[in-house]
């Protein structure tokens, strides 16, 4: 598991918004909130303490976790102070949200492995120097010192179940063939703890989160108001949909996770730059912080010259540059365009184009395996017969260079022991050789 630091692009607010509140309900990022006007008061004023959590469900963030780390730099960038919360405690209870069956129990040893990379994760996307350095926390570190008893009585008595039981995921699932245990019935509660000793330890006054938990961050409001007598808010940005109506970053049920061992920069770029016309100016939008004009300009691109797919490209450089560096960045684009017959196969980074192999059909092969048979392993053609009519009219090339000679022999003499077939113009396939 990878979890060094990257060198992201250095990105600014848009100057053209004087109200950080502006900017991102232009960006499309309030779905739901407390009092408007009280929050666009509140961040234009003096810098506010705001947090948002993330809970160790799995070794890696993803896409749905970045809008909120957009989100939290967005406001950072505007002078506010963030807190990242990793949900030690959380993390080992099960949130009830977007599920329709229990969530299995990780075990502890798991559970704070998994904090750790999280909190290396939210560590890359802020900053942590100046007057509004950000801090990371973990729930942990205030409930594990509370008895049961200490919890039912200074925070559960001031919850109402019949107030509990219509929140929307805990309603869902209590409707639902599983129904729902006490364990993360309970969840809500720990979410409202979270927020009341934040606002009484750091002065925290606004938490984000996706809408799917506004019930969980309402928990947090309602709690503070009636144990403190303050009122303090919440945001919660919408849940990035296709246009078509599908879950957006799933693709056969595999997450775009941030985490490079996870989901190689290379998948990244090409998930971004497969973004579909009708998507790719709110992707621009949510996960860029290219100014209004430019977005405009890019809006029009589209509209105008959608084959060129300008928005796309710039899209999928901002974000991965963003999540994984200018470096890493630059590595994929070059593997990209010499993959499809724009640069020098041999001058690739050796990770990069193993990386984008991975991406194409593909087949391991011992060393001394002749182009046929590779052509049938990696599913380029369906036979030997039909691999010698593709090389005899000369549709095949090897590492860049067409096959003339149905001997040849696949030799892996790309960075990293590979070979490109091509079948075509566009056709490709990566062939893994071994010793």
């Amino acid at each position: 598991m990878s979890n060094s630091p990257v060198s992201a692009t250095a990105p600014a607010n848009d100057p053209t918004f004087e109200n950080v509140w502006d900017e991102i309900v232009w960006r499309g990022l309030v779905h739901v909130s407390t009092d408007q006007e009280a929050l666009r008061a509140l961040l234009a004023g003096d810098p506010i303490t705001y947090y948002c959590g993330f809970d160790p469900t799995a070794p890696s963030l993803h896409l749905g976790n970045l809008v909120q780390l957009l989100t939290m730099r967005r406001l950072q960038l505007a002078g506010h102070k963030p807190l990242g919360l990793v949900g030690g405690s959380t993390g080992l209870v099960g949130d009830p949200g977007g599920r329709d069956s229990e969530r299995v129990l990780n075990p502890v040893e798991t559970v704070e492995e998994w904090v750790g990379y999280l909190r290396a994760q939210v560590e890359r996307f802020l900053s942590f120097e100046g007057d509004n350095a950000a801090r990371i926390v973990n729930n942990l570190d205030w409930t594990a010192p509370l008895s049961a008893i200490d919890f039912l009585r200074g925070i559960g008595k001031h919850f109402r179940v019949g107030t509990m039981i219509k929140k929307d995921a805990v309603a869902a699932r209590l409707n639902s063939e599983a129904g729902i245990s006490y364990t993360e019935f309970s969840y809500q509660i720990l979410q409202g703890l979270d927020y009341l000793e934040l606002h009484r330890r750091y002065g925290c006054v606004l938490q984000t989160g996706g809408s799917d938990q506004w019930g969980n961050l309402t928990s947090g409001t309602d709690l503070i108001h009636r144990v403190e007598g303050a009122s303090v808010h919440a945001i919660g940005t919408p849940l990035i949909t296709n246009s078509d109506g599908t879950k957006f970053g799933k693709s056969a049920g595999n997450a775009i996770w941030l985490d490079p061992e996870m989901c190689s920069p290379y998948r990244m770029y090409q998930f971004w730059l497969n973004t579909d016309d009708a998507d790719v100016v709110t992707r621009l939008k949510v996960f860029t912080f290219l100014t209004r004009d430019e977005i405009e300009e890019y809006e029009r691109l589209v509209a105008a010259e959608p084959f060129r797919r300008e928005a796309q490209r710039r899209l999928a450089r901002e974000v991965t540059a963003f999540v994984h560096g200018t470096d890493a960045t630059a590595a994929v684009i070059a593997a990209s365009e010499a993959l499809f017959g724009q640069g020098d196969l041999t001058a690739l980074d050796a990770t990069t184009l193993r990386h984008a192999l991975d991406e194409l059909p593909h087949a391991t092969v011992p060393a001394g395996t002749g182009v046929l048979q590779a052509l049938v392993e990696t599913g380029l053609v369906a036979s030997l017969s039909e691999g010698r009519r593709a090389v005899a009219q000369g549709g095949v090339s090897l590492d860049g260079l067409k096959v003339d000679d149905e001997s040849a022999i696949v030799s892996g003499s790309l960075p990293g022991g590979v070979s490109v077939l091509r079948r075509g113009k566009k056709t490709l396939a990566g062939v893994f050789v071994t010793a």
